[in-house]
């Protein structure tokens, strides 16, 4: 078995990325994809936990901005992350992995609440645990819920999957003479205000002093690459 940097990971995908180009919903070829790199990670010998954005169903902090109570707007992103949980699930079993989900909001007909032993145990039990809803509470992130469940199953590096090769000093796609970081610390990215993940996120990961590795989810065998230890996208602690 290969050696292993990195052997338990807490995997964050943000919603968008299963929308592929069209922005919504979802985009079956970017989610076979995306599947395949997972696969790829699992074969390795990784403990796989996976947390998922809910970006392509319902961003909360816009429908508040439109005049949304936040709460419950909140709410409703959470729901659209349980959404794209049960899709991912469906075509990971479909490729042979097994899984679970677990939410932070009760719906036992669909998943197993989060229960930390329990999910612990189906790590163990070489299972991808898929944590949907979020934290279960309005006003926090699936940044911060993907940071909190990755200290809590003692994962040793949050991958974070984003659709740019890693931290820049602003976005790329805006500023063509954005600089690229390597590897930069968390003290850091609070100055410069980087958004990298939000800055309850930032400082929950600085605290437990649990590396962060943002990279490239189009890039094939990166997130592999990176359980392995080598150089991809880049590094924060």
């Amino acid at each position: 078995m290969t050696e292993l940097r990195y052997p338990r990971v807490l995997l964050k995908i943000s919603g968008e990325a299963l929308a592929g180009e069209r922005g919504l919903g979802f985009d079956f070829p970017t989610i076979e994809r995306i599947a395949d790199e997972i696969q790829s990670v699992v074969r390795l010998g990784t403990s796989l936990g996976l947390v998922i954005g809910g970006g392509n169903m319902v961003r909360g902090s816009q429908l508040s901005k439109m005049g949304m109570d936040r709460v419950s707007a909140d709410y409703m992103g959470m729901l659209g992350t349980v959404i794209n949980a049960l899709a991912v699930q469906d075509i990971l079993e479909r490729k042979g992995m097994e899984t679970r989900v677990m939410t932070a909001i009760r719906m036992e007909e669909l998943a197993e609440p989060y229960i930390r032993r329990r999910a612990l145990r189906h790590l163990e039990t070489e299972r991808i645990v898929i944590f949907a809803a979020g934290t279960g509470n309005p006003y926090f992130s699936t940044d911060t819920a993907a940071v909190l469940r990755g200290i809590q199953i003692k994962a040793n590096v949050i991958i974070k999957a984003t659709s740019v090769d890693g931290v820049y000093s602003a976005d790329p796609k805006q500023d063509p003479n954005a600089k690229f970081y390597h590897e930069i610390s968390y003290r850091d990215v609070m100055l410069e205000e980087l958004k990298v993940m939000d800055q309850t996120a930032v400082t929950l990961c600085k605290e437990n002093a649990l590396p962060l590795i943002v990279l490239n989810i189009h890039q094939p065998g990166a997130i592999a690459a990176a359980v392995r230890g080598e150089r991809v996208g880049t590094l924060v602690r």
